[in-house]
């Protein structure tokens, strides 16, 4: 059974307590069909050491495995892809370490037990990389970036949105939320109303977000547009 709390400090400094797995299952099933849906996109604003996007995580990689488990290409970009619609933040960093790492474990034992021997380096280094961009130490109510003791600095937070365009090229693009909170005084306020985004909020990158750069390369290659 995972630990629901770390230490009663940081509980009372950052309110942290882990949500139990069964609750975890429950709310997933509330949006079965979403969580089962290979693109789809979860946002977990608060993600700990990933109790929620693990369990997502597993669910799609399963039906990743249904659908392709036949054909070791199909599924390595589809596994790919399933990973790079997950996002966290946290906003303290051994939890985002964490929550990479444990996506990664669950990805990886998934991708060689279908793969095996065609498993590729680039591949896991692609998925390493992919984590490093979704998972994010931040703060989710300003949408900045935290020092080591978890106060915001100047740096907004940045989203990568993936999608695979043909064959195997896959494009990101970022994005910054930085133009919400530095708008006129009616933004401020509006933003100011808004209650913290939920666990299944899907996010309006191309939307909401002021767009940065475009990146188009091999799936397997995305980590060289560090």
């Amino acid at each position: 059974m995972t630990q629901q709390v770390k230490s009663k400090q940081r509980v009372a400094e950052h309110g942290e307590v882990f949500t139990a797995e069964r609750e975890v299952k429950a709310m997933c099933d509330l949006v079965k069909q979403e969580t089962e849906r290979i693109d789809s996109r979860f946002l977990e604003p608060a993600c700990g050491d990933g109790n929620f996007l693990s369990e997502i995580l597993s669910r799609k990689l399963s039906v990743v495995r249904k659908k392709y488990k036949k054909s070791p290409i199909d599924y390595e970009k589809n596994a790919i892809l399933a990973l790079s619609s997950i996002y966290g933040v946290d906003i303290l960093l051994d939890n985002a370490i964490a929550c990479r790492e444990r996506l990664l474990a669950i990805w990886d034992k998934e991708y060689k037990a279908v793969c095996k021997k065609e498993c590729s380096a680039d591949t896991r280094e692609a998925a390493k990389f992919i984590l490093s961009r979704n998972i994010v130490c931040g703060n989710a109510l300003s949408l900045r970036c935290v020092d080591e003791s978890g106060n915001d600095t100047n740096e907004p937070i940045v989203f990568s949105e993936w999608a695979f365009i043909t064959g195997t090229q896959m494009q990101r693009k970022d994005y910054t939320f930085d133009e919400l909170l530095n708008g006129d005084d009616a933004s401020k306020k509006k933003r100011q109303k808004k209650e913290q985004l939920t666990l299944f909020d899907e996010p309006q990158l191309d939307k909401e977000g002021k767009f940065l750069k475009q990146y188009i390369s091999d799936y397997r290659r995305v980590q060289d547009n560090g």
